[in-house]
């Protein structure tokens, strides 16, 4: 794709599925925000915020279990990667995550190409366990058929216990782009998997405590909110010519809480969600950085520039580019085509 038919196309996509949110949720979106603004729904939308970051801290240990070897990234340094690593979704251009974790994992001793490793394989693990856990959907809007889930129930069972089924496609493909990456232990990777699961779960219970306040179904809008919140997030990681998945997420979330909700209702549930998580996003990394600059202030360790170099206490500037062991590479050529909205996390 062209660089000029993604400037134009990326803001056509956004502007249609804004509208077509829009459209669905005008005539109920009044009573939405009454159901929102009831004190009695204050204590939910807490549990909603607090929810998603559970969710986001189960994802940073999701994502640092996969960084092979041993390490120092753990603890604050792993969230301060993360966060930084989050963070980049918000500005154009499709490399600033990876180049954040590299950039930071060198700066701690941890070699490029094991955080560019640990990068994908979280990626190709996120986009699974979020298909893995958006069947929770199903029942709600298939009752009746739960028997269909079985099959991929089982393929994704069977690559919990034997890993390989899952990390053996992810190393082909990267080899195929000539960036191998090397799998990590099957216990690490079963431990990763888990994890994330349990994010994916966290996560989705912000939506379900939405749901409550607006009036849902408790029971049948529990999978609903979990699977539907894991299934929207997925799909819209694909979606690479929109940041973030802006619309596309909205979209495929309301068509999934429709099965418990009037569509305009389920509209603005999707719209909560999404400012749920900005909210969650933004203060967790707000807080985690802050911490960490607090900490080397009174430590009196320098920080770490990642506008194209880097620096450690006493070793001079590192090129980004050269961190993941490919000299004079462009920045552009450290990272599959996954899209500028890959997440590492839920």
């Amino acid at each position: 794709m062209t660089d000029r038919l993604r400037r134009w196309l990326t803001p056509v996509v956004v502007a249609a599925a804004l509208v077509g949110v829009f459209l669905l949720v005008r005539d109920q979106g009044a009573e939405a925000a009454r159901a929102f603004a009831r004190a009695d729904a204050v204590p939910l939308l807490a549990a909603s915020v607090l929810a998603n970051v559970a969710g986001l801290v189960l994802a940073v240990h999701a994502w640092r279990v996969l960084i092979p070897g041993d390490h120092p990234v753990r603890g604050l340094l792993a969230a301060k990667i993360y966060f930084l690593g989050q963070l980049s979704k918000y500005v154009p251009g499709r490399v600033w995550g990876v180049l954040t974790h590299i950039a930071h994992g060198r700066a701690a001793g941890v070699p490029g190409a094991r955080m560019t490793s640990a990068y994908v394989l979280s990626l190709a693990l996120t986009l699974l366990t979020g298909a893995a856990v958006g069947l929770a959907a199903a029942p709600a809007a298939l009752p009746g058929h739960w028997y269909w889930l079985c099959p991929p129930v089982l393929v994704f069972l069977a690559g919990v216990v034997r890993p390989a089924i899952i990390t053996r496609p992810v190393t082909w493909l990267t080899a195929l782009a000539r960036r191998p990456v090397d799998p990590p232990p099957d216990t690490a990777v079963r431990r990763a998997v888990l994890l994330a699961l349990a994010s994916w779960a966290a996560s989705g219970l912000h939506l379900w405590f939405l749901l409550l306040a607006i009036g849902a179904p408790p029971w049948s809008g529990l999978g609903a909110a979990v699977g539907g919140f894991a299934l929207a997030t997925a799909v819209s990681s694909l979606a690479v010519i929109v940041p973030d998945g802006w619309g596309v997420r909205e979209l495929t979330l309301t068509a999934a809480l429709a099965t418990v909700l009037p569509g305009g209702l389920a509209a603005a549930a999707a719209l909560a969600s999404r400012l749920v998580c900005v909210l969650a996003e933004l203060g967790s990394s707000a807080a985690v950085l802050t911490w960490s600059r607090i900490r080397d202030v009174r430590d009196g360790t320098p920080p770490v520039r990642t506008n194209g170099t880097t620096a450690t206490a006493g070793t001079p500037g590192t090129p980004v580019h050269e961190f993941a062991g490919v000299p004079h590479a462009h920045p552009h050529a450290l990272i599959l085509p996954i899209g500028e909205n890959a997440r590492v996390h839920p």
